[in-house]
């Protein structure tokens, strides 16, 4: 789940997670927490993921072949499992852009109308 930070509450809409995670590793290789602070960071501090929904999540996308993930060692020299955004994942975050356009943009115009 992703929850709003001060809130504690609330779930944003089904797929929202894969597609920030697919975001994230846009960048660069990550590994799960790197992953999560980057969502928290990049949201300014609203959005957090619980880690019972992120490496759920994560293996999901490396089921589909979105993810590919190799061992590594972390900054703080723990190892960790660092994920890499695949062609397939690139094409599915795209395709995800464009339905998360299309939905936000239709929900500010409902809650816009008078």
């Amino acid at each position: 789940m992703i929850r709003e930070d001060e809130s504690q509450t609330g779930e944003l809409i089904q797929g929202t997670l894969e597609m920030l995670v697919l975001r994230a590793l846009t960048r660069c290789p990550m590994h799960g927490y790197g992953v999560a602070e980057w969502i928290h960071q990049t949201s300014q501090q609203v959005l957090k993921v619980e880690e019972g929904a992120l490496y759920p999540a994560l293996h999901r996308l490396e089921l589909r072949g979105m993810l590919s993930a190799n061992w590594g060692v972390s900054d703080n020299n723990r190892r960790a499992k660092f994920y890499q955004l695949t062609a397939k994942g690139r094409k599915r975050l795209c395709a995800e852009s464009q339905r998360w356009a299309r939905v936000s943009a239709a929900v500010a115009f409902v809650m816009q109308a008078t």
